[in-house]
């Protein structure tokens, strides 16, 4: 539950970075003139902005929320302030005025964005009466707390966004009806049992509203409002829209439509889906669907009913094996509070298992199949990050929930142990019983993700996996080793390795990887591992490292033998938010001559 729209979403330094910026747009010069639209674009969001940033920063101390959480943001207001102080010192050493002004454009952008939440979905059907009581709702009471519910699939995250972005209730516009500085708070896909959390978000202010959806009626809401599938008009105009139907000129029988319509129960998810499957198929293909679906006469009212409508367009839409294998390797990566897949973790598995670039081209192009098809979306955070060196560091995919578990449920048939993925979900210290078993028989799968939560302790079982060529280790506890049976993993390429919690855990047994020759790739989350350069520790074949958010500098200091010695074939270090790395780096050049 992480959407939030003027509330307490944002690090304690955002007010001291949002006032430098502030300070820096007012004392530009006129030397900026042909600049000058782009900045009272800039200073006209950063004076709305303004009133609500105090009770932003009061709200973070309460919560205590971490810097780490908006380091994107801060780090986009941080390069405004340089390009703005620039103007002012006349020092435009760009290669044109073009691209100068651009970049400040999409940093004015990318801040407003950030704090207003994600834009509206181009096209929206059925939306206006249920956008209208919670508009009426919103503008006639001062404080409230508001819950919308529906299954999953109906529509929920798209009128908030709408709500949010509408002209009489959005911050740039008409917020101020309701009262001087008022918040909207807008908590997304809240799961029954986490209730208790809401609390933490009621605060004694005025003309400050909760807006909370969630699938289940949660209590304790002073008005609730129900979300309804879409009626059968709405929900074939979605599914024409969806599937490039002109009405006039299309030749798809309208019985075969209507079948199609009923079975998708009038979920806009399901719909989307299948229409963009759908679209461009000849009419013998909506035809065969509309008469396998009438067999069964699906009325949807929960979500394991839309999950199997989902599968089987996921079946009869795409006869390639291949389409449908890339969208199952999006349920490798566990759903975390802020719902991304990181497209550069992608990019380094599909490069051994499906034999893809690395590079990248390749893996962009499926993601753009799958999001085209609405089975996942793919958000690129810099428009030109194709063309400079192919840097995808910043960019992520988010899925539906049910779209996830579609992912998971298709990669989880057949025996365990003759699967080319195998998930391990392991709760507290239960391990499943077919790894516990005495006499143990090797796995067969490619790909193993193993999933633990914060009371696991690195009790693990004997796992024989030699034909797995990708590990994803996903974790949230403060300690955590890795398992013994790594070393037997001669085939392994890939190592991914996340951690949930919120802050850098210590990682041990590291030195299991010595005895792995064909690890390529490694990739670190807020991770703190011991020294890289100091025996027994060689990663001979390692190719690429990757480190997001990790303590790591003592990987690189103290050394006893050469990085060079340690990590001989090492071709590429990619570098995110690892502060204490970068300062020692920045001291001992200890990689001066690799690839950053």
């Amino acid at each position: 539950m992480a959407s939030l729209v003027g509330g307490a979403a944002l690090g304690a330094v955002f007010g001291e970075v949002f006032n430098v910026l502030h300070d820096t747009v007012k004392s530009v010069g006129s030397d900026a003139l042909m600049f000058k639209p782009i900045l009272k674009s800039v200073k006209f969001n950063l004076d709305l902005l303004g009133p609500v940033v105090k009770e932003i920063t009061r709200l973070n101390e309460i919560l205590g929320h971490r810097e780490e959480e908006t380091k994107s943001l801060i780090e986009d207001m941080r390069k405004a302030k340089e390009l703005i102080g620039m103007l002012d010192n006349q020092e435009l050493d760009y290669p044109s005025q073009a691209s100068f002004g651009r970049e400040l454009a999409e940093l004015d952008e990318s801040v407003w964005g950030n704090v207003c939440g994600p834009s509206t979905p181009d096209f929206t059907v059925g939306m206006d009466l249920p956008l209208m009581v919670l508009k009426m709702q919103l503008l006639n009471e001062k404080r409230q707390q508001i819950l919308l519910t529906a299954p999953g699939g109906c529509g929920k995250t798209t009128l908030v966004k709408m709500l949010g972005h509408d002209q009489e209730i959005k911050l740039r516009e008409g917020l101020t009806k309701i009262g001087s500085n008022p918040i909207l708070l807008i908590l997304d896909d809240v799961w029954s049992g986490s209730e208790f959390r809401l609390k933490k978000f009621m605060f004694d202010i005025p003309n400050y509203n909760i807006l909370v959806t969630s699938r289940t009626a949660l209590p304790g809401f002073s008005f609730t409002y129900y979300l309804n599938p879409l009626n059968d008009d709405h929900a074939t105009m979605l599914l024409h829209h969806s599937a490039s139907l002109q009405h006039e000129s299309s030749n798809i029988p309208v019985e075969a439509i209507n079948k199609i319509v009923r079975g998708c129960g009038g979920f806009p998810l399901a719909l989307e889906v299948i229409g963009r499957l759908l679209d461009e198929n000849p009419v013998e293909a909506w035809c065969s669907i509309a008469k396998n679906w009438s067999n069964s006469h699906y009325i949807f009212n929960s979500s394991s009913d839309l999950l199997d409508c989902l599968r089987k367009s996921l079946e009869f839409s795409d006869h390639k094996v291949i389409f449908k294998e890339r969208f199952m390797d999006l349920g490798s990566f566990p759903e975390d509070q802020r719902q991304r897949i990181p497209v550069s973790a992608l990019i380094d598995m599909w490069a051994e298992l499906h034999k893809l670039d690395e590079v990248g081209n390749n893996a962009i192009h499926n993601l753009h199949k799958i999001t085209t098809r609405n089975l996942a979306n793919l958000v690129r955070k810099r428009k030109d990050a194709g063309e400079i060196n192919k840097y995808y560091n910043e960019d992520y995919v988010t899925q539906h929930d049910l779209l996830r578990e579609l992912a998971i449920f298709e990669s989880c048939q057949g025996p365990k142990r003759q699967r080319q993925r195998l998930i391990m979900d392991i709760s507290r210290n239960t391990l499943p019983s077919w790894c516990t078993k005495q006499a143990q028989q090797p796995i067969n799968a490619r790909l193993l993700l193993i999933l633990t939560d914060e009371s696991f302790s690195s009790t693990w079982c004997n796992i024989q996996a030699p034909k797995v060529e990708v590990l994803v280790l996903n974790f949230q506890t403060n300690n955590y080793s890795l398992p013994a049976f790594v070393d037997k993993m001669d085939n392994l390429k890939v190592l991914i390795i996340t951690n949930y919690g919120f802050f850098p855990t210590e990682l041990r047994n590291f030195q299991l990887l010595n005895s792995l020759p064909n690890l390529k790739t490694i990739r670190l989350e807020k991770a703190s591992i011991p020294s890289l350069c100091n025996a027994p520790i060689l990663l001979k074949s390692l190719k690429k490292i990757s480190l997001f958010m990790c303590n790591i500098a003592q990987a690189f200091g103290n050394c006893t033998i050469q990085v060079s010695d340690a990590l001989p074939n090492l071709m590429e270090i990619n570098i995110d938010y690892c502060n204490d790395l970068v300062e020692s780096l920045q001291e001992k050049c200890l990689l001066a001559t690799k690839n950053f």
